[in-house]
């Protein structure tokens, strides 16, 4: 077998009270994985509550520079310790699993994602790492190969998609939060159905909205996308959806929030093919959420956090009914 998943680290009891502030605690385990590049390190979130057998997952992927760590609110980023998913896994009871990218020329953690001019991407074979973590999730943490989600941020969002694109059949839906499609690619365009969640800010200046180079002055080789209307049309038209979509404005929750959310879908049965797109009017590169909130610093370098919603749940909402199985 290429691959070999062994314990890392003892499971680690966090009080809720202290991790997400929810009335459930999860076990925490760190993991790692023999890969012909090297041991890869990733993180489990089992809630309590979490079933034994047939397990719905969802794998997080961080942005450049970043950790699995961050995703599940175990570290920080500028004072900023996101809490979504792992509120969200304790209350749904969903199984999380967390990767680290690996250091890429700027020696920042990175996704080789489908960007051919990204100079600061790695160069592993991530698509290969995810679908052994695929396996070792279904043979040893009792996953259920049906509901297998991916859902990444900025440069994991655009790892997201290459995973969708090369790794379909194994997956039931992929999110994307702060990526765009790339306009230079070294993978082919996407032509297998797949549910799609894209949000993304119109006020985005490292991942643009309309497209173009992707990065600021302190992330620099990133390579450059095409525009997100234009990237959630490529998997619209690979679902084979109308180009009519619903629209649905989201209450607004916050007066000094100076960002609007409204959602647009594609496709009636939320258990068969969707896209779904969550424009973000005045939102930056950061993700939504009602009870986070960004330190000034990095509002300063990432721009505005919508309140009207929630990325994580809203991911949810869009994965939970959707099965591998049950696309065309």
């Amino acid at each position: 077998m290429r691959w070999r998943a062994s314990v890392f680290l003892a499971a680690a009891q966090l009080a809720a009270g202290l991790l997400a502030g929810a009335a459930h605690a999860s076990t925490i385990t760190e993991r790692s994985l023999a890969r012909p590049e090297g041991l890869r390190h990733y993180l489990v979130v089992e809630p309590d509550r979490l079933a034994r057998s047939n397990r719905p997952l969802v794998i997080l992927l961080h942005g450049h520079g970043n950790n699995g760590a961050l995703m599940v609110g175990m570290d920080s980023f500028v004072g900023y310790r996101p809490q979504d998913w792992i509120r969200l896994a304790e209350r749904e009871r969903v199984l999380l699993i967390a990767p680290d990218g690996l250091k890429a020329v700027d020696g920042k953690s990175a996704w080789n994602d489908c960007r051919s001019d990204a100079q600061t991407n790695t160069v592993a074979d991530d698509v290969s790492f995810i679908s052994d973590l695929i396996t070792v999730a279904v043979n040893e943490l009792d996953v259920d190969p049906e509901r297998i989600y991916v859902f990444g941020s900025a440069n994991g969002g655009a790892m997201a998609y290459r995973l969708g694109i090369e790794l379909a059949p194994r997956l039931a839906a992929i999110g994307v939060q702060g990526a765009l499609m790339p306009a230079m690619s070294r993978c082919k365009p996407p032509v297998r159905p797949l549910s799609v969640f894209v949000m993304h800010g119109t006020a985005d200046h490292i991942a643009p909205y309309d497209g173009g180079q992707v990065g600021n002055w302190l992330m620099r080789g990133r390579g450059s996308g095409i525009g997100v209307e234009e990237s959630v049309a490529l998997w619209r038209r690979a679902a084979g959806l109308s180009s009519l979509a619903g629209a649905y404005r989201i209450p607004h929750l916050q007066s000094s929030d100076p960002t609007y959310a409204t959602r647009y879908i594609w496709g009636q049965d939320p258990a068969r093919v969707q896209v779904e797109f969550m424009r973000i009017d005045g939102g930056g590169h950061a993700p939504s959420s009602k009870q986070d909130e960004l330190p000034w610093l990095l509002r300063k370098l990432a721009g505005n956090m919508n309140h009207d919603v929630d990325t994580a749940e809203e991911a949810w909402i869009f994965f939970r009914d959707k099965r591998a199985s049950s696309r065309p």
